[in-house]
């Protein structure tokens, strides 16, 4: 089973836990300090949520999809690198309270995608390090301009 993943960044972590545990008829599946996540059944939907800033309003912080296996997150690098879109590769990252291997694409506004597995639970969140700039696709007149990278940090790489 595949969903979508939509991250928030919120100001009010435990006011978005209510609003969205009542929007969505479920408790989070996942709560950490400064985390939450949710596994809503229908419409298929991992909803995350981010600590930011405190008076903030609420934000994206990026996009994904949740697939079950690493086999699933490798054909999608290679569909995407074909299509010639820049790629991102992290495997075996810890991110989110939770091991996982992924790749990172951004749309043409710049908006971060991960296709992703969770591989096992972690105590802690990850690590945020700086993130490597990358343009939303390669030259679309050919897929050589396409790369395939290792991140630039651990976490989330997506985000900016």
């Amino acid at each position: 089973m595949s969903r979508v993943q939509l991250a928030l960044r919120v100001s009010d972590l435990e006011g978005s836990i209510a609003f969205y545990s009542s929007l969505f008829g479920v408790e989070p599946a996942k709560r950490r300090p400064g985390y939450a996540n949710f596994a809503v059944a229908e419409p298929p939907l991992k909803l995350v949520l981010l600590e930011g800033e405190p008076g903030q309003t609420t934000v994206m912080d990026h996009l994904g999809v949740e697939v079950e296996t690493t086999a699933e997150v490798n054909e999608a690098t290679a569909r995407l690198s074909e299509l010639g879109l820049f790629t991102q590769v992290e495997d075996d990252t810890t991110c989110c309270y939770a091991r996982q291997d992924k790749v990172w694409v951004h749309g043409p506004g710049q908006e971060p995608w991960e296709v992703y597995t969770v591989k096992d639970d972690s105590p802690v969140y990850g690590t945020d390090g700086p993130v490597a700039t990358m343009p939303g696709t390669a030259d679309t007149a050919g897929a050589d301009n396409a790369r395939t990278e290792q991140p630039t940090s651990t976490c989330c790489a997506g985000t900016s």
